[in-house]
């Protein structure tokens, strides 16, 4: 099967910020220079917070209450206020670069590269963890009835119940950091390496799969109408219909591993290799905007047609819908988590070595009226499409 060099990712990920820093000067400062003319519309920077380690590509999710939890690459998760201090931390074994999902019950739910899937109770106590037989880089998904699912690079995608306990397993061809994305009907669509895009009934039973022409690493975004959007490293993002058959596909030139959001009218924007890219509904391109460095995440959607949008290395701006930037911010350490919106419009995002809080002034915007507004469709990254 088609490998990726792990060990590699794992010398990138304990790199010292001071290398990113430099990386930054040489490769960075090409995408600063794009977007130095930006229009500055204001900001306040509500607060920062040092993480407890150097390092980050897992993207913070909210609880109702308005906790922030957030992994690290040396395998803590941190939960935050809503002011930007800390309520308490715990230690996996290993790397967390899955995203933490947030259940109805306050439970939170993440993966660790130490082969386990871990369960903790709001005050951050375990409740179970799940073994599998390798790394759990994909984030899971929470559907209505409480299952939790997730993919593993042991090559099989498992759906556990609250308690812990397996429900049922369906074993593809090859690794699955893909992130499972759940409709309103229950299917649950994830992408594998082994370049198919998987549909799966409730129970487990195979609906369908789809073909793609290279590894799948992004997770895939449900519309209302439930059409699957899916970027595939092929180079390509495609739209296909509930019954597996596609619907389109445009071709972007750039591998991808960041997911589509939806803007109020169903709009796409996302990252393919160098190019934010927009596309509307039926596939056909709105602009493209050029950086000079890949972008491994994604935006976010807010309501009167603003986009966040998650740059490389060290820049995230505020561009309106039309891709004229707003605001561009630089920070000192480069993006691979991607950004999350609180229903009041507070943006929160990680660089490698801080979570940050920001509103836009002189008006907050909260995520977007769509079916997927953010990275894992909601502020607690359930991964799920409301009924």
């Amino acid at each position: 099967m088609d490998l990726p060099f792990p060990w590699f990712e794992d010398l990138l990920g304990r790199m010292k910020p001071w290398i990113c820093l430099l990386l930054q000067g040489l490769l960075g400062y090409a995408f600063g220079a794009q977007i130095a003319g930006a229009q500055d519309v204001g900001l306040t920077n509500l607060w920062k917070f040092r993480l407890p380690d150097e390092g980050t590509k897992s993207s913070p999710a909210l609880a109702p209450d308005g906790t922030i939890y957030q992994g690290t690459f040396a395998g803590w998760l941190v939960a935050l206020t809503p002011d930007g201090n800390r309520k308490w931390q715990f230690k996996a074994g290993r790397e967390i670069k899955s995203s933490p999902a947030v259940a109805a019950d306050g439970t939170i739910y993440f993966g660790s590269r130490d082969r386990k899937f871990y369960a903790l109770t709001p005050a951050g106590k375990l409740k179970w963890t799940f073994a599998t037989g390798a790394w759990v880089d994909s984030s899971p998904a929470v559907a209505a009835d409480g299952m939790v699912c997730f993919g593993s690079w042991d090559t099989n995608f498992y759906a556990l119940n609250p308690d812990g306990k397996l429900r049922w397993t369906y074993a593809t061809g090859d690794i699955v950091d893909s992130s499972p994305a759940i409709a309103a009907d229950g299917t649950i669509y994830f992408g594998s390496h082994d370049r198919q895009v998987y549909a799966l009934a409730p129970d487990g039973r195979l609906k369908w799969k789809f073909a793609t022409g290279a590894q799948i690493t992004a997770s895939p975004t449900l519309a209302a109408d439930g059409a699957i959007y899916i970027n595939s490293t092929d180079g390509n993002c495609y739209a296909l219909n509930p019954d597996g058959t596609e619907r389109w596909r445009r071709h972007t030139g750039g591998s991808s591993s960041s997911s589509p959001v939806l803007d109020e009218n169903g709009n796409l924007y996302f990252a393919a290799g160098t190019e934010q890219c927009s596309l509307t509904a039926d596939g056909k391109p709105r602009w493209t905007f050029h950086n000079y460095n890949p972008i491994p995440n994604s935006g976010a959607a807010l309501t009167e047609k603003l986009i966040f949008l998650n740059g490389p290395w060290a820049h995230s701006g505020l561009a309106n819908t039309e891709a004229n930037f707003l605001w561009d911010f630089p920070v000192g350490y480069g993006f691979y988590g991607s950004a999350n919106v609180s229903p009041s419009g507070v943006i929160y995002f990680p660089d490698l070595q801080y979570v940050y809080a920001f509103v836009p002034v002189p008006n907050a915007e909260p995520p977007a009226k769509s079916s997927w507004p953010l990275w894992r469709a909601n502020p607690q990254h359930t991964g799920r499409v409301e009924k």
